[in-house]
């Protein structure tokens, strides 16, 4: 069988499957107990020599099956049988998982080899166990990938899982499904889930993928909305290619990372596009690149885009944060390097010279990576914007501080100053003060709050703002707060709320007060 082959859905065969991988223990903490904490970290930054070394004659029933299908090398077809004894090498061979190992194969060892014709590997959240189907890796072929390649777990998909809010979903959209890592999320909490992508082998994956998992999926192939356009989703999630591409033949063009289109145009389009099919109180997150042309910043590159969704299309509430950037030249070495071709070599010197002319003809001057939480508000009221910076360590998961945030922004945006200041508000449990000053001086000449969770913020506090954050409990409202403390330092109560309130609402929707 070609390694170019997809996996095939039999259900029969499929729950055979299922209780090999059980029994072997062919989990998460199953592989990483077997491999050991060096050659598992080894594997996690896609080297493959530890893990190799630590499966090597392997006869035990998770070590075969993390060398055949995590590792991609072929494996004793006895050793294999004996790691699947339920499904069996007809089975594996039946789910298109395996090649070779029938009659007339080299004997050596005596009964042939089997080897895997794609990436099977575990996958988990914290109360699910599932594995993912993916074509092979470039650590697993040796060989750069065809442009056709499946992704399977990467950096990018679990960083949207872990930004993804929770809450129960009527009805979810998972743009762009790839392998299916964000509809195995989604089954957890959304009564139903449609899957597209415009990659017909990558509709494959997901449907052998879910099936594994016994999750069902309404799999749709197209291009952005095209597929559902007319319907409405409580919650829409996308991972989608949006690495900027030239376009040009010096550069392949990856299904799974690029778009078919230039520049950041896919995103673009996708917040342009996407209120279109939430419902009120419907919530998009996806991933993205952005362009930012020299003389102007990525705030303003945002305004722009997000001026444009609401004149064109249906206005959004948007919270962007950008997570790192990167010169031309840093993301045409990431780039070029991704698909396998080897730095100095004329591959890649063609792929790395395409990227730093197509970002010359644009004026490009850096190009930011960021989360993007879009929401449709439920009443007829003004949006708003929150665009943050957080290039530092975040809460892990971020899933429930992004909904705290919508939650607290979506209630700032629908009630008064006058409002935010008849609450009695609390610190966060996880806010912490730092004060320095001078040696020997009787005042700080900084006081830092710091946020233990979520973004992690960290707010430079005036006297005023610190003094109150010292009372803040629950027990007074901010207005009676804030003008006890103004008289006590003898200033006029107006101008200090005046000049609170909107650090206020910052910290509100942040989550540093409650």
């Amino acid at each position: 069988m070609s390694a170019r082959t997809t996996p095939v859905v039999d259900a029969g065969l499929i729950a055979l499957l299922r209780a090999d991988l059980t029994a072997a223990d062919f989990t998460l903490d199953g592989v990483a107990e077997r491999l050991g904490p060096v050659a598992s970290a080894a594997l996690h930054r896609e080297q493959a020599l530890p893990a190799l070394l630590a499966t090597d004659g392997a006869q035990d029933a998770c070590g075969v099956l993390i060398r055949l299908f995590t590792l991609g090398r072929p494996v004793p077809t006895r050793a294999l049988a004996s790691a699947l004894p339920t499904l069996g090498l007809d089975g594996a061979r039946a789910l298109g998982l395996v090649a070779g190992g029938g009659a007339g194969e080299p004997a050596e060892p005596a009964d042939g080899w089997g080897s895997a014709t794609c990436d099977l590997r575990p996958y988990a959240d914290d109360a699910h166990e599932w594995w993912v189907a993916s074509d092979l890796s470039e650590v697993s072929t040796g060989q750069a990938l065809p442009e056709d390649h499946v992704l399977g777990i990467g950096g990018a998909s679990t960083t949207l899982a872990s930004w993804t809010i929770r809450r129960p979903a009527r009805r979810a959209l998972d743009l762009g499904v790839g392998s299916g890592v964000q509809a195995l999320h989604l089954s957890s909490h959304c009564d139903s889930i449609v899957a597209t992508d415009i990659s017909e082998r990558a509709l494959a994956f997901a449907a052998f993928t879910a099936a594994l998992a016994g999750v069902d999926l309404d799999l749709r192939q197209g291009d952005l909305l095209e597929p559902v356009a007319g319907e409405s989703f409580s919650l829409v999630v996308s991972n989608p290619p949006f690495v900027i591409t030239p376009r040009t033949d010096d550069v392949p063009l990856y299904e799974y990372r690029d778009g078919g289109r230039a520049g950041d145009a896919i995103v673009r389009a996708l917040v342009r596009q996407v209120g279109s099919v939430l419902e009120p109180g419907g919530v998009a997150q996806f991933l993205g690149n952005w362009e930012v042309p020299a003389g102007r910043t990525w705030r303003d590159v945002w305004s722009d885009w997000l001026d444009e969704q609401a004149r064109d299309g249906v206005a959004l509430d948007a919270w962007v944060v950008q997570r790192d950037s990167q010169d031309p030249a840093e993301y045409a070495e990431l780039w070029s390097r991704d698909g396998g071709s080897l730095p100095g070599s004329p591959e890649h010197s063609r792929m790395y010279a395409a990227w730093l002319a197509d970002f010359a003809s644009r004026g490009v001057e850096t190009v930011g990576f960021g989360v993007v939480t879009l929401q449709r508000p439920e009443t007829d009221r003004a949006t708003w914007r929150s665009l943050d910076e957080a290039p530092g360590a975040v809460a892990a998961p971020m899933g429930p501080a992004v909904d705290a945030g919508l939650r607290a922004r979506t209630w700032l945006a629908e009630h008064s100053d006058d409002e935010v200041l008849a609450v009695a508000w609390s610190c966060a449990p996880d806010v912490t003060e730092e004060r320095h000053g001078r040696p020997g001086a009787d005042d700080p000449s900084v006081i830092l709050v710091r946020q233990g969770g979520g973004l992690r913020r960290v707010v430079r506090a005036g006297t005023v703002l610190a003094a109150y954050l010292g009372v803040a409990d629950g027990t007074l409202t901010a207005r009676a707060a804030l003008d006890a403390i103004a008289g006590l330092l003898g200033l006029d109560e107006g101008e200090v709320r005046a000049e609170i309130v909107p650090q206020l609402r910052d910290l509100v929707a942040d989550g540093l007060l409650q």
